[in-house]
């Protein structure tokens, strides 16, 4: 049975993280919201976290009996220190608006508030990370270690549009291709050279075409295969000996994952006397809606008995921390965040009025997979 939540002392709670500056390229930015973050935990679950310094990242960690539940959020955003001077705290029309409020901050009061609604956290985990917006390079093992053993993660990202829940989202796979020529005098001997900006054009269209040369109608359902940056040559008059191009994969399946690195790996040189290194691979597996059908459909009947509205499912380009819990094997839900929109732009916010429902779902949720 779960008590009511408290819709203003929510808005209070999402005031002081958004307030609490977390960019995450400043570590000790991060270090300062972990301290906030960890104290409205403490206030709410009844016990502080294990802190988990990583690489110089704080992380937080609760953990109550056996978990049999992940609820998995992060702290840090993309915002850079001092974002609040031209983007501040505000609520008006029901509407809030800061940096990082929409991604993830409101995700994390809801999901304390859920929690605390509880009779007891008992079997479940809490994960906050701190570098998720940079690619999770330090909890990654800790995400994954959290998640194995467990019967959901629950992630606290935010909703997609009109607040549906996040049932499938896309992989990453990065790569960088480095071809390596020969330089010579570009006015007395260019022959001598062996032009490595010449090669990495034809890199560039082969790895171009790969979205539709590989699956059995033509094409891989949504993969795209984007050459982004591109660098070579040392002067205007100089053979090009070195060229770099920097090549972002989002793939909806592990098995299109494994063709676009085959084919990565099978890139050859047309240009004579070059040779290439094809550096990088898979980063993040496919949240496919395989791992989240049984959660969504437990999310819409818990929902209903709750009385609230229906719920709808989105499968998103962007990869998540529930990426890697898929990945791990535990059935995962995302998007259970807040509803608004803006993630990452000047018009960031979030929804006040569905906080409060939001975190109801998630309590029902957790007590539904728990037992």
């Amino acid at each position: 049975m779960t008590t009511a939540v408290n819709a203003a002392a929510m808005l209070a709670d999402l005031e002081e993280l958004v307030c609490c500056e977390s960019f995450s390229a400043d570590h000790e930015a991060v270090a300062r919201s972990a301290a906030v973050v960890a104290g409205q935990g403490r206030r709410l679950l009844g016990v502080p976290p294990e802190t988990i310094v990583i690489d110089g990242v704080t992380h937080l960690r609760w953990s109550f009996g056996e978990p049999r539940v992940l609820l998995l959020g992060h702290h840090d955003t993309v915002w850079p220190i001092g974002s609040l001077r031209t983007r501040p705290w505000s609520v008006s029309g029901g509407i809030a608006w800061g940096p990082g409020v929409f991604d993830m901050k409101a995700g994390l009061v809801q999901m304390f508030h859920a929690l605390a609604a509880l009779p007891s956290p008992d079997g479940v985990c809490v994960l906050v990370t701190g570098d998720e917006e940079v690619g999770s390079p330090s909890s990654r093992t800790l995400v994954e270690e959290s998640a194995r053993g467990c019967a959901a993660a629950f992630v606290l990202e935010a909703s997609a549009e009109g607040g549906a829940l996040k049932t499938a989202r896309k992989g990453i796979s990065a790569y960088e291709i480095v071809v390596h020529g020969r330089a010579a005098h570009a006015g007395l001997d260019p022959g001598k050279g062996a032009n490595a900006g010449v090669e990495l054009a034809h890199q560039i269209l082969a790895v171009a075409a790969m979205a539709a040369a590989d699956g059995p109608d033509g094409t891989l359902d949504g993969t795209t295969v984007t050459p982004t940056l591109l660098s070579g040559g040392t002067t205007v008059n100089t053979v090009p000996a070195l060229a770099r191009l920097a090549v972002d994969v989002r793939l909806p399946t592990v098995a299109a994952q494994l063709r676009v690195d085959a084919l990565m790996r099978a890139l050859s040189p047309r240009t004579p006397g070059t040779r290439l290194e094809v550096l990088g691979g898979p980063n993040r597996p496919p949240l496919e809606p395989a791992s989240s059908a049984g959660l969504f459909a437990l999310a819409q009947r818990v929902a209903a008995g709750l009385g609230l509205a229906p719920l709808t499912g989105a499968a998103v380009g962007g990869a998540s921390d529930g990426n890697l819990t898929a990945g791990a094997g535990c059935p995962t839900l995302d998007g259970l965040g807040a509803v608004g929109g803006g993630a990452h732009a000047d018009d960031e916010h979030v929804v006040v009025a569905e906080m409060p429902g939001r975190t109801t779902l998630l309590a029902g949720l957790v007590e539904a997979v728990r037992g």
